[in-house]
């Protein structure tokens, strides 16, 4: 019934949750489960100010969000506070792909031109245009002739690492070196459009003065700076801040939102100066239900909930915790290359050696699928599958830091993590994709044979049943019956 290739947790064993409360989740078994997945959940799985907010409008009015409502005006006035000044005109939609694809409208009205820049390995949407901002191997995409990629400012990775203390000025020479390769094409830049931490690219902070630098260049060749905030928006990196580009000490003209906007709510918005959304006055933009009451009361109670709950506070405090206890792990298990961090926004980088630094994706599999077994969620990212993403919602404590670090500990003592166990699992898994194919090519044989064989008997059997309309639908009463018993015999 839902597409094949829609995204899934644990693909091969996917759970089947029924509860959420902080930052627990239950499956349909009664399982509790320590969520270091969810930062779509931000104030915390089941907040009562959230949910609450949500069912006392929707029992008022839901309706087009066309009409006027107090709601709008106040949900965005109180959004636009939180922001640097000059930040002051908000777009309500309802995911952030819609955030990032509006927020190239407005870039694309206000210059008159279409490129963009953009890093290597960014992830900004599931949109046509979006997915097509950046060659990204597992969507199947390429890079459009408008999108024009620069080199990750990665420090641990990347050709300028932590040791280079002017790593953020050299990378962001490069986005200004990309411009002005662009322009002499005869191109125009619209503007850069970056993450304010990467996080499908694998957790990556960006050198100190990137953001800042980087945005600059491109003011200066008439483009504007987008910060995609989708992931990391409303205090995930810690106090004092709402926004990870606020660390960086940048300033954008777009700033995009989504996921923690609305604590699991199909909410997120764009932000701009007066100026740019001036520019976007020549046609009509409408939303049917972005901003509409139920989503502006939801993202109102999400604010209160991270302020009443002093949430970016504790993400501050219990990150710097737990990435100090990830960091203290790195002693004894070589096969942490980095653990990078702040807030609630951790990244485990795994390799198989330190020096070449070669990514160890194989383990980073098996020890998110044997974290899972012993009841933390965790997933993996990043260009070579090999960093563990934590990004837990903000009500994550001290004591989940706790219980998280000793799993992982725990896991990374087994012996399935040596050398020879690595093998095996290779060879096994090598194994089982010879064998699926052979069965797939016995299958695809089998049914090309039937199929000679017998066209011709089922082009007369259906021509037949067409004749009989009844007894087609008699069949078909039948067949409904019977894998009704079947499936009430499987319960």
């Amino acid at each position: 019934v839902v597409g094949p290739n829609c995204s899934l947790f644990y693909r091969q064993r996917p759970l089947k949750i029924v509860r959420g409360v902080q930052e627990f989740l239950m499956d349909e078994g009664g399982r509790l489960f320590l969520d270091c997945i969810n930062n779509v959940a931000h104030v915390g799985h089941g907040h009562p100010l959230v949910v609450q907010a949500g069912q006392a409008q929707m029992g008022v009015l839901n309706t087009n969000a066309r009409f006027l409502h107090d709601g709008l005006v106040a949900y965005a006035e109180r959004l636009c506070s939180l922001l640097p000044e000059g930040l002051d005109v908000a777009f309500l939609t309802c995911t952030g792909s819609e955030a990032n694809e509006l927020a190239l409208r407005l870039a694309r009205a206000y210059t008159g031109r279409e490129d963009l820049v953009v890093l290597e390995g960014c992830y900004h949407g599931n949109t046509s245009a979006l997915v097509n901002v950046c060659a990204y191997e597992k969507y199947g995409q390429t890079a459009a002739p408008w999108s024009h990629p620069v080199v990750c400012p990665d420090p641990y990775r990347g050709p300028f690492t932590y040791e280079n203390s002017d790593a953020g000025e050299k990378y962001a020479g490069l986005v200004k070196d990309k411009i002005e390769e662009v322009e002499k094409k005869g191109r125009g830049v619209a503007a850069f459009l970056a993450e304010s931490v990467m996080s499908c690219g694998g957790q990556v902070f960006y050198p100190q003065g990137f953001l800042k630098t980087a945005f600059e260049h491109a003011r200066a060749a008439g483009a504007l700076a987008i910060a995609d905030e989708v992931q990391t928006g409303f205090g995930r990196t810690g106090s004092p801040f709402w926004w990870a580009f606020e660390e960086q000490g940048a300033v954008p003209d777009i700033v995009t939102m989504g996921k923690p906007i609305g604590n699991g709510h199909p909410l997120s918005a764009v932000v701009t100066t007066r100026e740019v959304a001036d520019a976007f006055r020549k046609g009509e933009y409408f939303n049917t239900f972005g901003g509409n009451p139920v989503s502006c009361a939801v993202g109102l109670a999400v604010i209160q909930a991270v302020e009443l709950g002093g949430l970016r506070e504790r993400a501050g405090e219990v990150g710097a915790y737990l990435v100090k206890r990830l960091q203290g792990l790195m002693a004894d298990f070589p096969l942490l290359g980095d653990v990078r961090g702040r807030g609630l926004f951790v990244g485990i980088e795994l390799v198989r050696d330190r020096v070449t630094k070669e990514p160890a994706k194989e383990e980073a599999s098996y020890l998110a699928l044997r974290l899972r077994e012993l009841g933390i969620l965790v997933s993996t990212d990043g260009p070579h599958g090999n960093v563990l993403k934590l990004k837990p919602p903000m009500t994550f404590c001290g004591a989940s830091a706790d219980g998280l670090v000793a799993a992982f500990e725990g896991a990374l003592r087994e012996d399935c993590l040596s050398e020879e166990a690595v093998a095996q699992r290779r060879t096994k898994e090598s194994e089982r994709k010879e064998q699926a194919a052979k069965e797939h090519l016995a299958s695809a044989m089998w049914i090309e044979r039937a199929l000679q064989s017998g066209a011709a008997c089922l082009v007369s059997a259906w021509q037949g049943l067409a004749r009989r309309p009844l007894l087609v639908g008699a069949l078909g009463a039948l067949v409904g019956v019977a894998a009704s018993r079947l499936a009430q015999r499987v319960r």
